[in-house]
């Protein structure tokens, strides 16, 4: 009989990479000894900023790693401001798909490069507002001839599927608390309620606002001529130039060109690999076998413990599930899983060497079990506890923050949504469109209240109603004492409202507005950590092995399941507005297995 099993051929991959590794290396033509460099050689470092760019330890590739993180690109960026080689940085801004809070770690990071003297250029092939408020923190922006500056504005556009599933006989059965609380509209509205609309004009008005002044300040430009460009927008690369929104029109090598000549008399190298991570490909031999199955299982020798003082950062990203978290192989995706999570802060927590914690939250939230769990191990922690907000940290990603001794936000988070939705899917009307009959004995005048076939009873809708009171009650009783503050007026804020980090600070719902740098300064300042201090970064949770990835937990316990990447990259390439619905039905499939949620009502990304 032949075993099939993923390990089995997982490990036939690993054998046949062992035989194979016997070859020797080629030497690549940029590997030359330091010796050899002139003395008047200086580097440019190139840095392709594209994807993601997720936060937290990453688990690396056979051959590298596959997804660059956030912390890995902004420490190239931070190399090449402390290396004496580097006379300058050139930036290929190419669509990364990130949010308010990464653009500004960016910037602050150019920032850091620019305070040594040295000019960062930006190159754009094109760009929406996300590429060009990036592209706006460095010394030169240059675009080519055929680029198109698409910065038009912010538009929301929210998709309704009620009457599709009337058509399919398909009922969405949902009960909130919080008039704001709007995530399942989607599913029983053809239209925005008055009160989503309201928050969502309000956060749209404070984004736009954000826009205007950053591209304002960069471009020394006033306020009246951006608003002027925007809505006279999009702009052809020439026609941005005139008014003054990029430097140069010009491609890479005329780009490169006129950096040599800015550096007259000394050779200029430009490096695509700056600052990259190189890995050890060498699999040959049974040694080879036993790296790349520690590799694939994640089961690698851990580093040597040491007694140095540490500080914990803990990253809480992806929605909220019970379970193992879980990540994707390829695109750095991820779910948090609530046992991971518990498991991780218990450990910072116990560890006498971490004087500090900063939990660093990117999350849309969840499961509300599971936001509980994690909620109440932070409550445990006698450490100074400080939190970071990243792109969003709305509803359960709010609720597993609010016990911090301080929460920063980035001006333009997403966070709030303080309020509990629930329901299910009824699908008997679709199951007598195709013939499917249900016949039902039960015992009990609430027993229906799980069936899928069935809406809610008056009796099962009440009781329903009663679970979601209680936990939004428990929700705002915890927020408020986290916060100081009186549950009434506490109240008044939640209700499932969304607010951007800007509103948030002035609502007493965060702290302060900084960056993750901003955080642990805060978190070390707390702990009487000095700078002097030889401190250690202690990143939790572990990253998930590469097979864990490909084929979920390695175990039974893990229930978490990814939307799969493959299908969405499809539906991707065919439309963007195709993946944002199948990850709302996504959603949909999420509510109906945790029945209550903590979740954020949409899914903003700003182009």
């Amino acid at each position: 009989m032949r075993c099939f099993c993923a390990a089995c051929t997982l490990l036939g991959l690993a054998i046949a990479l062992a035989l194979a590794g016997s070859v020797t290396p080629t030497l690549r033509a940029d590997d030359k000894p330091a010796a050899a460099a002139a003395t008047t050689e200086i580097t440019y470092p190139h840095i392709d900023l594209k994807g993601s760019y997720p936060e937290g330890a990453q688990m690396p590739g056979l051959f590298g790693d596959l997804t660059e993180s956030l912390d890995a690109a902004i420490a190239r960026l931070d190399k090449a401001a402390a290396d004496p080689k580097v006379g300058g940085v050139v930036l290929h801004i190419n669509g990364p798909t990130i949010g308010w809070s990464k653009m500004h770690a960016f910037r602050q990071a150019i920032g850091r490069v620019q305070a040594k003297g040295k000019k960062v250029h930006a190159y754009l092939d094109g760009a929406d507002n996300m590429d060009f408020l990036l592209a706006t923190a460095c010394d030169e922006v240059v675009m080519p001839e055929p680029g198109t500056l698409m910065i038009v504005g912010v538009r929301a556009e929210v998709t309704f599927y009620k009457k599709l599933f009337d058509m399919l006989g398909v009922k969405a059965d949902m009960l909130r608390v919080g008039e704001f609380k709007s995530a399942a509209e989607a599913y029983t509205r053809t239209d925005m309620s008055p009160e989503f609309r309201k928050e969502m004009e309000e956060i749209l008005d404070d984004f736009y606002q954000q826009i205007i002044t950053t591209i304002a300040q960069s471009r020394k430009l006033t306020p009246e001529k951006v608003t002027a460009a925007i809505d006279n927008g999009p702009q052809t690369a020439a026609g941005a130039k005139r008014l003054g929104l990029i430097d140069r029109v010009a491609y890479t090598d005329e780009l490169e060109t006129a950096i040599r000549k800015q550096n007259d008399g000394k050779s200029v190298k430009f490096d695509r690999k700056y600052g990259k991570k190189k890995s050890d490909t060498d699999f040959s031999g049974l040694a080879g076998m036993i790296k790349m199955m520690e590799l694939l299982t994640g089961s690698e020798q851990p580093k040597r413990k040491t007694s140095n003082p540490k500080l914990a950062v803990i990253y809480a990203s992806g929605m909220i599930t019970s379970g193992k978290s879980q990540s994707d192989f390829l695109t750095g995706d991820s779910v948090m899983g609530s046992d991971t999570m518990v498991k991780a802060i218990r450990e910072a927590n116990q560890d006498s060497s971490v004087k500090a914690i900063v939990l660093r939250v990117d999350s849309p939230g969840g499961s509300a079990l599971a936001s509980d769990l994690m909620w109440h191990e932070l409550e445990l922690v006698e450490k100074p506890f400080v939190v970071s907000m990243g792109d969003v940290a709305g509803s359960g990603g709010y609720y597993i923050a609010m016990g911090a001794d301080r929460i920063f936000a980035d001006p333009g988070t997403i966070t709030g949504s303080i309020g509990v939705v629930g329901g299910k899917i009824a699908l008997g009307g679709l199951f007598d469109k195709v013939g499917v009959t249900t016949d039902i004995i039960s015992r009990g005048k609430n027993s229906g209240i799980l069936s899928t076939t069935s809406g809610f009873s008056e009796s099962e809708r009440q009781a329903m109603q009663r679970l979601l009171n209680d936990i939004y009650d428990q929700f705002t009783t915890k927020a408020a004492k986290g916060r100081k503050m009186d549950k009434d007026k506490l109240e008044k804020l939640a209700r499932g409202r969304v607010y951007t980090g800007n509103a948030a600070l002035k609502l007493g719902l965060v702290d302060e507005l900084g960056s993750l740098d901003d955080a642990i300064a805060a978190a070390e300042k707390m702990a009487g950590i000095k700078p002097e201090d030889k401190i250690e970064r202690l990143k939790l949770p572990k990253p998930t092995s590469p097979l864990e990835s490909l084929f979920g937990p390695l175990d039974s316990s893990g229930d978490t399941k990814l939307v799969d990447p493959n299908l969405r990259r499809v539906l991707r390439s065919i439309s963007p507005e195709l993946e944002a619905n199948f990850q709302a039905m996504h959603l949909l499939q999420s509510m109906s297995r945790e029945r209550v949620m903590t979740v954020m009502p949409f899914r903003v990304i700003v182009k």
